[in-house]
């Protein structure tokens, strides 16, 4: 099983960048797929979050309007399109895989993309 983000990097504040994570080795359609991201010191927060086959997306207030999540189930990729870009952005970005029906709960994570957002 495989969770790979990339995309991340060096933005000013305003502008904006695509984080991309792909997945292997495990049925991704049946995944929902979500963005986390983590600051020192802090704990994960739950960015966005996407159901499986895409219809029920959720944000966290602090990036709605200004943050978008998308999948394409054909290509096992999840996109997250990050505008409007703020310094409190800073941080690193982790995609999480998730299924939880009769068979158990499977739980995957990537390694994580750096978005640093600084003039």
């Amino acid at each position: 099983v495989q969770v790979v983000e990339s995309g991340g990097g060096l933005v000013q504040p305003g502008g904006s960048l695509r984080l991309t994570c792909a997945g292997s080795g495990f049925t991704f359609s049946s995944y929902a797929m979500s963005w986390y991201r983590q600051t020192p010191g802090k704990e994960r927060e739950l960015v966005a979050y996407i159901s499986s086959r895409g219809g029920i997306r959720n944000y966290a207030d602090s990036v709605e309007g200004r943050f978008t999540i998308s999948r394409n189930n054909a290509k096992n990729t999840v996109l997250l399109q990050m505008n409007s870009l703020k310094p409190e952005d800073t941080a690193v970005y982790y995609c999480n895989a998730k299924r939880d029906d009769f068979e158990g709960l499977r739980d995957y994570w990537g390694q994580g993309t750096q978005v640093t957002v600084s003039s």
